[in-house]
């Protein structure tokens, strides 16, 4: 089994990686359990595919399991499911030293999470990840949130899980549209500071999406462990290291908003579209070889990702202004990430808004 660790002092846990881990995990989950019990809350996906492997392994080990269904999709991660999720977990008489085990993709683990931190002043949670972009991002770091009209992700907390079980097998049932949304986050690691890491996306992303475990398997060790490298040493985001994980999320949200964050853009195909224009713009302002700019378009071009404004008709300042309920707007001024070249981003805190707005009227639609 392969092991990753979030060296978090007396907060660190495990990341474990494994195909066929749900069937194998009675014995690791067991000892979460309270008086023979465990929380599981999925959405509808996954309450009917990985839910039956995990009850089984659980009552294997003599655990029994209360599940909580809540709907698929973004629109789940908001108030009234916040509020539900906390009425159910309250009427199941959760109890601080509970673990809630959240199974599902990233909506899931960031509601769950959110609920976790702050029901009865903070109980314990576990990440079972069931989507690429959950299991090689959102399932690690202890980012959780919801969104409101105003944005997204603006309302919650850092609460780190105890643990995460990362099966690649749940991958098997995932439409290829989802699965090329989490792919967004895989390319996201070489374009940070790994450009071989890229040049292995290159190589075997087709195979990853084609359906090859081994590689699947490869991609997610490789992801998760660079993001746990980056959260140890920037939890909460403070040193600009951390922050560097938001590639392509301040043009990716910006175009999520205008979708009214609905299944009519993915997260991971905003990432994609996001990553595709910070390459372009740090191009555009000469900090980057168009070459880099052209080559991270045409990997994303050849997965059939998003890479730009395609399907878009609206002006940049429109855009522009979504950015500005974005949660790292500091003192009036937004950081982007931009990049040197492929494996060299870097935060830049100079970027003129107006700037951006024009650099996107500039864009092909």
């Amino acid at each position: 089994m392969n092991t990753v660790k979030v060296a978090l002092g007396d907060r660190s846990y495990d990341i474990l990686i494994e195909p066929g881990l749900l069937r194998q995990s009675g014995p690791i989950l067991a000892p979460y359990a309270r008086a023979g019990r465990l929380i599981l809350v999925a959405d509808e996906n996954s309450a009917n595919h990985c839910v039956p492997l995990l009850s089984a392994a659980l009552a294997a080990e003599g655990v029994r399991c209360d599940l909580i269904t809540l709907p698929a999709g973004e629109t789940t991660k908001s108030w009234a499911h916040l509020a539900d999720l906390c009425d159910q977990l309250l009427a199941l008489e959760v109890e601080r030293k509970d673990h809630v085990v959240a199974v599902g993709g990233g909506v899931i683990g960031d509601l769950v999470g959110f609920a976790a931190a702050i029901i009865k002043r903070g109980c314990q949670f576990i990440q079972v990840p069931t989507t690429l972009l959950s299991q090689v991002d959102s399932s690690v770091g202890g980012k959780t949130a919801i969104n409101t009209g105003a944005g997204k992700n603006l309302i919650g907390s850092f609460h780190q899980p105890a643990l995460v079980l990362i099966d690649p097998e749940t991958l098997a049932t995932l439409p290829p549209r989802e699965l090329r949304a989490g792919y967004a986050e895989v390319v996201k690691y070489g374009l940070i500071d790994d450009p071989t890491f890229f040049e292995w996306c290159e190589a075997h992303g087709a195979a990853l999406l084609g359906g090859d475990l081994a590689v699947r398997t490869q991609a997610i060790v490789s992801s998760v462990t660079s993001k746990a490298r980056i959260v140890a040493a920037d939890e909460r985001e403070t040193l600009d290291i951390r922050a560097l994980l938001n590639l392509g999320h301040t043009f990716g949200h910006a175009l999520e908003a205008e979708r009214g964050f609905s299944s009519a853009m993915l997260h991971g195909e905003a990432v994609a579209a996001g990553m595709a224009l910070a390459f372009r713009f740090s191009a555009e302002r000469g900090l980057c070889p168009t070459g880099d700019a052209d080559r991270v378009c045409a990997h994303l071009n050849a997965m059939d990702m998003p890479a730009g404004l395609q399907g878009f008709n609206t002006p940049g300042a429109h855009l522009v202004a979504h950015m500005l309920h974005d949660k790292k707007r500091s003192g009036g001024t937004l950081p982007f990430i931009l990049a040197r070249g492929i494996g060299r981003s870097f935060v830049d805190k100079s970027v003129s808004l107006d700037d951006v707005a024009a650099f996107l009227d500039r864009q092909p639609r």
